[in-house]
């Protein structure tokens, strides 16, 4: 079994995670409350969705050339100041043409975050990088707890939600000047043996050079394209990341029209989702160690269904929040499992397949919560939250595929056979 290694380098790219989950779970209750100040309707304020989107597209086209420029740690650094320098936007500007620039901005200093978190934690930690992504970003859902209850707080003393914002730029502050103080060194790549990054697609030669960007390649895979469970890991993650944005931006207004609760009630509710994520990333960054990827992804699909059924079948508030956090305990495992399986299969191309991760973030953000939002707009966002169980479905099969094309995948190790269980 992989062992886990927790050092200075490892919680501070947890934080530095955590940093872009504040904004991120906080958002979503933020987006129906803004469009009442702006008096939009749900399509409408979907852009800001679309908005996300376009940010993710620019995020993980700058990644690579950013990391080659002034490493993994140093491209992680640059996406958050890009990030404080978007929030504090967001929360000045009050037209609908700012507030969508201002979003994108946010978001493609965001995917920068989480593109260089990615690459950092499966290089650094090897065999053990499913269990470090799912800690990772069991702390990014843990900030994503306090965003609703924060907002929720703000709008009940009548402060609205923007003063939230300023809390987000402290917080980047906070983790840059504890880093500079504690003297923690920028990423270096993982101390494992050449068997070991194999197991997890990282070669030898991609794992030298400072601040763990690649060195010079050599090798099978150092040029060779993505291979094919790599896209379907790309579309898994699309697929997935439509469940999340939408439930994170539409959660609320169901919560009100469905279950009778009132605006700040609701807004800090969805923190439920968040709460049963951060407990399933708590508990499974230890399962991770023990099952491989692609059979515990299945089981978190089905009880992200499950959460659902109780979640929309609830005709009151507080079985309607039981059902988020069941859902949120499956959704929990569907981006760190997916992105390690795809960045596993990469191999020596990790930063250009972390870039092209953030492509598939893009198009389900952009896409999903714009569709769901026209169509809530006809129907009721009720009925047209059925739209997720559709997407669960099409992950479920979307992810048996990809167990047989990892099966399918030639290696010279027991790389895919690790990732699938075999």
């Amino acid at each position: 079994m992989p062992r886990l290694t927790h050092d200075r380098t490892t919680w501070l790219t947890y934080a530095q995670l955590g940093l872009w989950g504040f904004f991120l779970y906080g958002f979503g209750p933020v987006v129906p409350l803004l469009r009442d100040e702006q008096g939009t309707s749900a399509a409408v304020a979907g852009l800001h969705s679309t908005a996300i989107a376009v940010g993710a597209l620019l995020g993980g086209a700058l990644f690579a050339p950013l990391a080659r420029r002034f490493g993994r740690g140093g491209a992680i650094w640059v996406g958050l100041a890009g990030l404080a320098v978007g929030v504090t936007a967001f929360g000045l500007l009050r037209p609908l043409p700012a507030t969508l620039a201002a979003v994108a901005v946010v978001a493609t200093a965001g995917m920068m975050v989480v593109s260089g978190v990615a690459v950092v934690l499966t290089a650094r930690h090897g065999p053990a990088a499913p269990a470090a992504l799912t800690e990772a970003n069991a702390v990014c859902a843990g900030m994503g707890i306090l965003a609703p209850l924060v907002i929720g707080f703000s709008v009940d003393a009548g402060a609205g939600w923007r003063p939230v914002m300023a809390v987000e730029v402290g917080l980047i502050a906070l983790v840059a000047l504890a880093a500079r103080l504690l003297r923690v060194r920028p990423p270096q790549p993982a101390p494992a043996t050449a068997a070991a990054a194999n197991r997890v697609g990282v070669t030898a030669s991609a794992a030298e050079g400072a601040d763990g960007v690649p060195g010079p390649r050599s090798g099978a895979g150092a040029s060779d394209g993505l291979p094919r469970a790599y896209w379907i890991a790309w579309v898994l993650m699309s697929v997935t990341g439509s469940i999340e944005v939408c439930l994170s931006l539409w959660t609320a207004d169901v919560l009100r029209s469905h279950a009778g609760m009132t605006a700040a009630s609701a807004s800090a509710a969805v923190a439920a989702i968040v709460c049963g994520m951060f407990l399933g990333r708590l508990v499974g960054g230890r399962i991770a160690l023990r099952w491989p990827p692609a059979p515990l992804l299945l089981g978190a699909l089905t009880v992200s269904l499950v959460g659902f059924a109780l979640f929309w079948l609830a005709p009151v508030g507080w079985l309607a929040v039981t059902g988020l956090v069941v859902l949120g305990l499956g959704n929990a495992l569907h981006y760190p499992l997916a992105i390690s399986i795809a960045l596993a299969v990469a191999g020596a191309a990790a930063d250009k397949a972390a870039g092209w991760s953030a492509y598939s973030m893009g198009v389900g953000f952009g896409i999903a919560p714009v569709a769901l939002g026209a169509v809530a707009d006809g129907i009721g966002p009720h009925l047209a939250f059925l739209l997720l169980p559709a997407f669960i479905a099409a992950a479920l099969l979307l992810t048996v595929r990809l167990g047989r094309a990892l099966r399918a995948t030639p290696t010279d190790d027991d790389r895919a056979p690790a990732l699938v269980g075999a």
